[in-house]
């Protein structure tokens, strides 16, 4: 089957060398599928040794238990990246939200215009403050932490609230910085219901994509 062929990010020597891992894995299958891949994967797999440990903490901060829903988190994410202007980022959890809270609608009225969406007002608080953690980090002091409480928010929702937008700022700059390449509306749409059904564990993502693709051999899922 004939590979979409996708444009190459700005590291060729990184992306040509996947060491053997779940996220090497994951490329090999979606191309053997035909199917355009998340470039990010490469970035993953160049040094699994030191990024699995990534994949099991963005695991635990977006889908292990929080007061604020793993749909919320994906929205926060979401917004974070499209205030970045990462396309590939807030393409991709753009799609990831709108599968977990059920409505491609409300995510994209969100980042056309915050305010006139149909978003409760509390919810778009935590987007406001996301946008100004990423804006104007100096000016965050603790009256920004005082008005999410006086909205009924603990401080345990400030807390992952912060964990989602610091984690998002890091994936922006490395996505961006590297030259990933958002993909096809299509293909986000597919990874984006994928990621929200097996979440960020690469191993759990590859035995998605075995349950509804033909069966491919891997090389060093464990």
């Amino acid at each position: 089957m004939k590979v979409i062929e996708q444009s190459p990010t700005y590291l060729p020597e990184v992306e040509a060398n996947p060491q053997p891992s779940p996220y090497a894995d994951l490329i090999r299958v979606t191309k053997a599928a035909g199917r355009e891949h998340w470039q990010i994967w490469n970035l993953f797999a160049f040094r699994p040794e030191v990024t699995s440990h990534l994949a099991s903490f963005t695991e635990g901060v977006m889908r292990g238990p929080a007061p604020i829903s793993g749909g919320l988190r994906e929205l926060i994410a979401t917004y974070t990246s499209w205030t970045n202007e990462c396309e590939f980022c807030w393409r991709s959890h753009a799609a990831v939200a709108a599968e977990m809270l059920g409505s491609e609608e409300l995510v994209h009225s969100v980042l056309e215009n915050l305010e006139s969406s149909p978003l409760p007002d509390a919810e778009k608080a935590l987007l406001r403050f996301a946008e100004k953690m990423t804006k104007h980090l100096p000016e965050m002091d603790e009256a920004d932490v005082a008005q999410l409480r006086n909205l009924g928010w603990n401080d345990e929702t400030v807390y992952y609230t912060i964990l989602v937008v610091s984690l998002f700022n890091f994936y922006n700059r490395w996505v961006t910085t590297s030259g990933v390449h958002p993909v096809s509306e299509e293909a986000h749409r597919v990874h984006g219901k994928r990621l929200a059904i097996n979440g960020y564990e690469p191993k759990n993502r590859l035995a998605g994509i075995q349950k509804t693709d033909a069966p491919v051999a891997t090389s060093g899922a464990r």
